[in-house]
């Protein structure tokens, strides 16, 4: 059984008393999202546990939007029309992956697994529900918390906000963390402007002539074509992507032929396109189809290329990266503290709620490599120390309060 045990590196005494408090219930509440994980757009039995613990505890909320989201309003003293609406959003799904941690918390839906943190996003803001509406007087504003489904795919930003998460009343900026086993525990990841990717997806299928190995000159290899294709398109961040700005292209997937002797008639290949700048929005999709024609043209074959715009990228509003980052020295004490080069090519569609309200993402360091919890995410052993929940709750109560001033 994992231990909850503070890690010694870790300093909680910035940690307000009764957040401290909270860590029994932290845990409790994230080992039970963690038992019963659920895809995207299916997270009824994680938003159902939500919706009870807000309604036992009196707290005003919306439910079912964009099919399984939910929206807490913690309104404080002052809820005038000119007062201000801070948003902190959280999400609940899980990954397709077979669990392979032997805890007495391990996933008890076969082939779904919390491997990413969500589960611990959910019970840091369900705590921060819990503690800002237990003390709403002495909040100077509302907060919107936002429960958000099917951030691993297809997405539940975007439809979150075009039900209107964002109005009545209107928020006028919005915080998330993200909690990240590539940083130490205790410490915090925070920069201005680009922190994660914009992820760009594509599959393409080359259509030659097929015919034996031995006879070549009967047929246009799909195979030849596509080797070809995979080494063009590295170009594309070598030849045209100014070497300041960071991007990458990854074909993951090539398949073809069936056999040794035979010259396969058509190949498939798939990837995807990761980029900070959003100028790049267009453009990778632009140059791969010239890119993709090019060759084929020259050797005779046919193409068809989809494409597809996932997320942006994850732009932190300057001031709002401030304001996370100031909160979070005077909640870390550790030899690492605040780090700002944390830029990550990883995705997220946090990304669509930043396009809308100045805001920041940042990641919560949560490996602890002394108790095997350092997997990286998205492993079937992915685990986290769960010191840090009441170090995520203090620190977005603490933006509450110094947001509202």
């Amino acid at each position: 059984m994992v231990s909850t045990v503070p890690n010694p590196s870790v300093n909680l005494s910035h940690v307000r008393q009764d957040i401290r408090a909270l860590q029994t219930h932290l845990v409790e509440w994230r080992r039970q999202f963690h038992q019963k994980p659920e895809l995207g757009f299916q997270e009824k039995l994680t938003a159902d546990f939500i919706s009870q613990k807000l309604q036992e505890w009196g707290i005003e909320h919306h439910t079912e939007i964009a099919k399984t989201g939910i929206v807490a309003i913690i309104t404080g003293k002052d809820d005038s029309s000119q007062s201000q609406v801070l948003a902190i959003r959280a999400d609940m799904d899980a990954l397709p992956i077979q669990e392979l941690n032997e805890v007495p918390y391990r996933s008890q839906h076969d082939g779904i697994m919390h491997a990413c943190g969500h589960d611990g996003h959910t019970a840091i803001a369900l705590a921060t529900a819990y503690y800002l509406h237990h003390h709403r007087e002495s909040l100077n504003g509302t907060v919107k918390i936002i429960f958000q489904p099917a951030e691993e795919g297809p997405g539940g930003a975007k439809p979150m906000i075009e039900a209107g998460v964002l109005k009545n009343p209107d928020v006028d900026a919005i915080i998330g963390l993200h909690i990240w086993n590539n940083l130490p525990l205790g410490t915090i990841g925070v920069r201005p402007g680009a922190l994660m990717a914009a992820i760009e997806l594509f599959s393409c299928q080359i259509f030659g002539k097929g015919g034996h190995g031995a006879i070549p000159h009967q047929t246009i290899d799909s195979v030849v074509v596509a080797a070809q294709i995979v080494n063009a398109l590295q170009t594309i961040v070598a030849r045209n992507v100014n070497p300041i700005d960071s991007a990458v292209v990854t074909v993951g997937e090539l398949h073809a032929g069936t056999a040794k002797n035979v010259i396969a008639d058509t190949a498939k290949m798939g990837g995807t396109v990761r980029y900070f700048n959003p100028e790049f929005a267009g453009f990778f999709h632009q140059r791969m189809e010239q890119i993709i024609a090019g060759i084929c043209q020259s050797h005779g074959a046919n193409y068809h290329l989809e494409y597809q715009s996932l997320y942006p990228p994850v732009i932190n509003d300057p001031r709002m990266a401030e304001l996370v980052s100031s909160v979070a020295q005077t909640v870390v004490e550790t030899p690492v503290g605040v780090v700002p080069e944390c830029q990550t090519m990883g995705g997220e569609d946090m990304s669509f709620f930043l396009e809308q309200v100045p805001g920041c993402y940042f990641f919560l360091g949560s490996a602890n490599p002394e108790k095997n919890l350092a997997y990286p995410h998205h492993h079937p052993r992915f685990d986290f120390d769960e010191t840090v929940l009441p170090m995520g709750v203090e620190i977005f109560v603490r933006c509450v309060e110094k947001f509202f001033g």
